[in-house]
């Protein structure tokens, strides 16, 4: 890796963290998940427009989206979001949450599908390898949970329905990053994403209010870290690293959520999923040296 390839793999590695901390925050709304869902992008807004605002002042920004064409692409990037966030707190009801995390979490896979087909990445036996070894490391961080049943196939599905659209949301960013830059991306999608996700949240008749102050600072946090200092890290990495190799190092999300979990929520840490982190770090170490 070169020096920009560098700094992006750590910015992208500090997104993962930041998008970890969202599963802690859910548990801790006080208001439905849906509708937490909806107040992570609404609270997020104002600091990405007027990030967006500042950047317009620098010589050489990044124009803004001039053609309906453009204005479109950027819609589809907040509608997949949305589908990923809707589907995934659906599937978190259906099913364990165990299982949500884990098949949501198999973005990765329609993301090396879509990479090659649409990008034309190249996409080796060894970074294969690399993915399979970072999979089954995420499947030891939540498999102590996991429960296959009948009762749970719909949840399920839909667990894995929000991992084809986070890919797709994935896939989507990597081409807006050609043309436009982080906060414009976020800024303009995220117009869409607030559009949908209040839909969701009436639809699904949740609480819409927190009911005291610190309901609102839980969800202030999960705006500003997960989705302005996560989303943001990430997207910006996307203009410099292959998508597919981006994905696969975002699992390492689901390891820091149970590592987060035991810290603030005193949730117990087993030692397979210790085990399992390491793995995945493995795996992302491998497809380190595979993607160079």
């Amino acid at each position: 890796m070169h020096d920009k390839s560098r700094l992006a793999f750590v910015a992208l590695l500090t997104g993962a963290v930041g998008i970890a901390f969202a599963p802690v925050f859910v548990r801790l709304s006080e208001v439905g998940p849906s509708a937490t869902a909806f107040y992570r992008l609404l609270l997020a807004l104002p600091v990405l427009w007027l990030w967006r605002i500042h950047e317009r002042t620098r010589p050489g920004a990044t124009p803004n989206p001039a053609s309906s064409k453009e204005h479109l692409q950027l819609a589809v990037a907040g509608l997949l979001f949305v589908g990923d966030l809707a589907l995934w707190h659906w599937s978190i009801k259906l099913t364990s949450v165990a299982n949500a995390t884990l098949f949501a979490n198999f973005a990765p896979i329609f993301v090396t599908l879509g990479a090659r087909l649409l990008f034309g990445e190249r996409i080796g036996p060894s970074f294969i390898g690399a993915l399979a070894l970072a999979l089954a490391g995420a499947v030891m961080v939540v498999g102590v949970s996991l429960r296959l049943t009948a009762e749970h196939v719909l949840g399920d599905a839909l667990a894995v329905g929000a991992a084809v659209f986070y890919g797709g949301y994935m896939l989507c960013v990597k081409h807006l990053r050609r043309s436009f830059s982080t906060a414009t991306i976020l800024a303009w999608s995220g117009l869409a994403s607030v559009a949908g996700l209040l839909l969701v949240a009436l639809l699904s008749r949740e609480s819409l209010l927190p009911a005291d102050p610190r309901g609102w600072l839980v969800l202030i946090a999960l705006a500003l870290v997960s989705q302005v200092l996560g989303q943001g890290l990430i997207a910006h990495a996307f203009a410099h690293l292959p998508v597919s190799f981006s994905s696969l190092s975002l699992l390492l999300q689901p390891a820091v959520a149970a590592l987060l979990a035991w810290f603030i929520l005193h949730e117990s840490l087993r030692p397979l999923q210790i085990v399992g982190g390491c793995v995945i770090l493995g795996g992302i170490a491998l497809a380190t040296r595979a993607s160079r």
